[in-house]
């Protein structure tokens, strides 16, 4: 019998083409419970996109968390690979305290994770990946990498204090360049110190335009590797239909105590939040205790549904 995607509603053909995307390119469908004890999640709270957490009281009288992510239940139940790359891809939904209200919402993602010896082709691949599945939902879509560890190196050079590097990288994130100023003001730092950092936040756009930019602020502030590496990213796209919808951008940021290296987010005309969003975290695999290497990135559906109801998307 042939497969029937007319009786499929617009967000489920999604989910299974951007599934048949990622079988195709050699992935594994991992599959996990709806929920985890309650500690993985307490432990890690400022990894988690929603604050709330739903739990309840097992049989067992263990507390368990219906799970507000996916990505710390497979770094949790994954053994470290060794030598081989585990390249696993997911369709689940995750429970989180809805911005627009008081209440819970059932959300639904689709991604990827790739875990084991993460090398520069592999963040290619992924980054390729994540394109490519931008492209299946529109044909208007914008992909905007960043690195973290060369903003991080400039955030560093100003903030004195973990509080003040937290709120310079929110401020980051937003592209508040005036807030960035005001905060280094309060810390009686001098005029024009974080002069570094704003040129970076301030220089976005096509990578042909930007890289000649980004290398010359990262050689004056001893950061040549980052930025070697982040030109070698977006140097795979170079010449491809792909590459007018990629951009470098600084305020794709992650949290740095889990995130590393390449960040990205994945933005559709019509819609102002990301609808994808991923990157390397290395720091979150040593923090759980794990040797390997990680990146990978989700598609939010929910934030598809907008689109979907106007006939937007392909």
């Amino acid at each position: 019998m042939e497969l029937n995607l007319e009786v499929m509603d617009q967000m489920e053909r999604i989910g299974f083409l951007l599934r048949g995307l990622y079988h195709e390119h050699g992935f594994v469908r991992y599959r996990m419970s709806k929920f985890e004890e309650y500690d993985l999640y307490s432990r890690n709270k400022d990894f988690l996109l929603s604050e709330g957490v739903i739990t309840f009281t097992d049989a067992n009288g263990r507390l368990m968390a219906l799970k507000p992510d996916v990505t710390l239940s497979i770094v949790l139940h994954v053994r470290d690979g060794g030598d081989e790359l585990q390249k696993l891809y997911y369709h689940e939904n995750v429970y989180r305290l809805s911005a627009a209200s008081d209440g819970f919402r059932e959300e639904t993602q689709v991604g990827v994770e790739c875990m084991g010896p993460v090398d520069g082709k592999t963040v290619q691949e992924v980054l390729k990946l994540a394109e490519e599945s931008l492209r299946l939902l529109s044909d208007r879509y914008i992909l905007e990498i960043s690195h973290l560890d060369l903003l991080s190196a400039l955030v560093d050079t100003v903030a004195t204090d973990d509080g003040m590097r937290e709120r310079i990288l929110r401020c980051s994130g937003e592209k508040n360049l005036h807030g960035i100023s005001g905060i280094c003001r309060e810390a009686g730092l001098a005029e024009g110190a974080e002069r570094a950092l704003l040129d970076l936040l301030r220089t976005y756009g096509p990578p042909r335009t930007v890289m000649p930019r980004i290398r010359k602020i990262a050689e004056e502030n001893g950061c040549e590797a980052s930025a070697r590496e982040l030109g070698q990213t977006a140097a795979a796209f170079m010449g491809t239909p792909a590459e007018e919808h990629l951009w470098i951008d600084f305020s794709a940021t992650g949290d740095l105590k889990y995130y590393n290296g390449i960040a990205f987010k994945g933005f559709l005309e019509g819609i102002p939040d990301p609808v994808l969003s991923g990157g390397q975290y290395d720091a979150l695999m040593r923090r759980m205790h794990r040797k390997d290497r990680a990146i990978g990135f989700a598609v939010f559906l929910h934030r598809l549904e907008r689109l979907s109801r106007e006939g937007a998307l392909n």
